[in-house]
C-alpha cells in the first residue's frame, strides 16, 4: 500500500520541481502552470469521496488496482505531451485523470491499513504508514531534479517502474475481499466535483481576470451554491455518497477543522518554495529538491512522535502543539525569505515541517477512529476529501496573491529605474508571467529603452519576488494559526475501541 500511495505523495512535489522547465519548453502561462498543478489536486478532491465509496461496493484490491492502473496510464500520457497549442489542454486532462487514479487508490490503501490494525495501535502504525510515504515524497523531488537536467518528462514516467512494484506488492498481500454492496451516489459526485472545480477555478483565475470581474464571483459563488446543494441533496437520498451525520461528532468535526487549515499549507509549500529556490536563489531543480527536503526531514522526524501522543494522550495535545510549531516555523521561514540563503532558513523550514509532521497522522487518524456506523473507506474519503480541497484552495490562494504582490514590486522596481508607469505596469506584468511562466500572449516583453531598463532590473526580480513569497508563507503561518484556534474545540476524548455504530462505544475522557 506504501508503494501505490508514494505515487500519489511524488506528484504533488514532484510537478512542482519540473514547472520552471516545463513551461520553458512548452510555452505555458503562469496562470496556465497553476491550472496543469491545480487540475491534478482539484481531480484528487473531487473524486475521493467517491474513490472511497467504491472501494466500500468492489472491494479495496480491486480499486487499488484500478486506479494504479489509471495513474500510471495517465503518467505516461502527461509525459508524452507534445508541443504546441494543445499542450496546456493536454497536460491538465491527463494530470486530472493522474488524481482521478488517485483518488481511487489513496482511500482503498488507506482504508487496507486502517482495517487491519487495532485501535490501540493504529496511531503508530499509520504515522510509520505516512512517514515511510513521506520519506518516498522527499525521494520524488530528489529524483526528480535530478531527471528534469535530462528531461522533465522522466519526472511522469518514473511512476512506470513504481506502479510496477506497487501492482506486484498487491498481488502477494492477498488483502481480504470485503466488500459492502450500496448504490454508488453518482449525482452526489456529480454536484461535489462540480462545486469544487468551479468555487477553486474562480479563485484561480482572479490573478487573470481581476476580483472586481463578474465571471470571478460568479464563478466563486456558484461554485459555493453548488456545494450547499450538494449537502442539501446528501441529507435527503437514502445512500449517500457521504454520510454528513458524522459531523455532529465533535471531535470529527474538530479533526477536519484542524486538517482543512493545515492543508491549505501543507500542499501548496512544495510548489512555492521550489519556485521561490529556483527564481530567488538562482537554485539548479536538483537544488530546489535539496532545499525542499530540510521541510521534509522535520516532517519526518516529527511524525513517529505525533503518532506516540495519539496513541498515549489521544489526538488534541498532538494537534495543539504542532499547529503552535508549525504556526512558528512558517512565520520564521519567511521573515528570513529575503536573506536570499539557504543555509539560513534550513532551521525554519525544518520546524514548520516539524510542526506538520506532529499534527497530520493524529488528526487524520483520529477522524477515521471515529467512524460511527460508517466504513473505514467511507470516512478516509471525507476526510482526505476535505484534506485535498484546501491543498487545491492554497494553491488558487496563494497563486493569485504571489502573481499580485510581484507584479506590484516589480512594477515600483521599474517606475524607479525611469519607466512612465504605464509602461511600467504593463512590463511588471510580463515580467511577474515570465517569473513563474511565459506571457499569457506569447509576445516579447518590450524593446527598445524601456527593454535595456528591464535588463537591468533583473537582479532587483529576485528580491522582488522573495518579498511577494513572504506575502504567501505569512498566509501559511496564519492557517497554522487558524488551525491551532480549531483544536480549541476538540473534546479531548478518545477513542480506545471500535466504535459501534449509533454508539460511543470505547470512548473515554481524558483531561484537559
Amino acid at each position: 500500500m506504501i508503494f501505490a500511495v508514494s505515487m500519489v505523495f511524488v506528484d504533488q512535489t514532484v510537478v512542482s520541481i519540473a514547472a520552471p522547465s516545463i513551461v520553458e519548453e512548452l510555452g505555458l502561462s503562469s496562470s496556465g502552470m497553476q491550472r496543469v498543478v491545480n487540475a491534478y489536486l482539484l481531480a484528487l478532491a473531487a473524486f475521493f469521496a467517491l474513490g472511497g465509496r467504491l472501494s466500500d461496493v468492489f472491494g479495496h484490491r480491486r480499486v487499488v488496482v484500478a486506479g494504479t492502473l489509471v495513474f500510471v496510464a495517465s503518467s505516461v500520457l502527461c509525459g508524452s505531451v507534445p508541443s504546441g497549442g494543445y499542450a496546456e489542454t493536454w497536460l491538465i486532462v491527463f494530470r486530472a485523470l493522474q488524481g482521478l487514479g488517485a483518488a481511487l487508490v489513496f482511500p482503498s490503501a488507506l482504508a487496507v491499513v486502517v482495517s487491519v490494525f487495532p485501535v490501540g495501535k493504529r496511531g503508530r502504525a499509520l504515522a510509520l504508514f505516512y512517514v515511510l510515504a513521506g520519506c518516498l515524497t522527499a525521494l520524488g523531488p530528489l529524483v526528480g531534479g535530478w531527471l528534469t537536467a535530462w528531461t522533465w518528462r522522466a519526472v511522469f514516467w518514473i511512476n512506470l517502474p513504481v506502479a510496477v512494484v506497487a501492482l506486484v506488492l498487491t498481488a502477494l498481500a492477498r488483502i481480504p475481499d470485503i466488500r459492502r454492496p450500496e448504490r454508488i451516489d453518482v449525482p452526489g459526485a456529480v454536484l461535489v466535483a462540480a462545486g469544487m472545480g468551479l468555487n477553486v477555478f474562480g479563485i484561480q483565475q482572479a490573478s487573470v481576470w481581476g476580483w472586481t470581474d463578474p465571471a470571478t464571483w460568479a464563478c466563486i459563488i456558484g461554485g459555493l451554491v453548488v456545494l450547499a446543494l450538494f449537502c442539501g441533496y446528501e441529507l435527503h437520498t437514502r445512500e449517500p455518497l457521504i454520510k454528513l451525520r458524522v459531523f455532529r461528532d465533535r471531535a470529527f468535526t474538530a479533526d477536519s477543522m484542524v486538517l482543512f487549515f493545515t492543508m491549505l499549507a501543507f500542499v501548496p509549500v512544495m510548489f512555492f518554495a521550489s519556485v521561490y529556490a529556483q527564481i530567488s536563489l538562482s537554485a539548479s531543480p536538483h537544488q530546489a529538491a535539496l532545499y525542499l527536503l530540510y521541510f521534509f526531514v522535520g516532517f519526518g522526524l516529527a511524525a513517529q512522535v505525533g503518532g506516540r501522543i495519539l496513541d498515549k494522550r489521544g489526538a488534541r495535545p498532538a494537534m495543539r502543539l504542532g499547529t503552535a510549531i508549525g504556526c512558528a516555523g512558517f512565520a520564521l521561514w519567511a521573515a528570513h525569505l529575503t536573506d536570499l540563503s539557504a543555509h539560513d532558513q534550513w532551521p525554519y523550514a525544518c520546524l514548520a515541517g516539524a510542526g506538520m509532521g506532529l499534527l497530520l497522522s493524529p488528526a487524520s487518524t483520529d477522524a477515521v477512529n471515529r467512524a460511527t456506523g460508517s466504513s473505514y473507506g467511507e470516512v478516509t474519503g471525507i476526510t482526505q476529501t476535505v484534506r485535498n480541497y484546501a491543498g487545491a484552495l492554497g494553491m488558487a490562494v496563494f497563486g493569485s496573491v504571489l502573481t499580485h504582490v510581484t507584479t506590484s514590486r516589480i512594477m515600483q522596481t521599474l517606475t524607479t529605474r525611469g519607466l512612465a508607469e504605464g509602461e511600467a505596469r504593463g512590463a511588471a506584468r510580463g515580467i511577474a508571467e515570465a517569473v513563474i511562466g511565459h506571457p499569457d500572449d506569447h509576445r516579447p516583453i518590450g524593446g527598445g529603452p524601456a527593454s535595456a531598463v528591464m535588463r537591468g532590473a533583473f537582479p532587483d526580480v529576485r528580491m522582488d519576488f522573495a518579498q511577494a513569497n513572504q506575502w504567501v508563507f505569512y498566509g501559511m503561518a496564519i492557517a497554522l494559526g487558524a488551525a491551532h484556534l480549531c483544536t480549541l474545540l476538540h473534546p479531548g476524548t478518545r477513542v480506545t475501541a471500535e466504535p459501534a455504530a449509533g454508539a460511543e462505544t470505547g470512548r473515554e475522557r481524558t483531561p484537559r
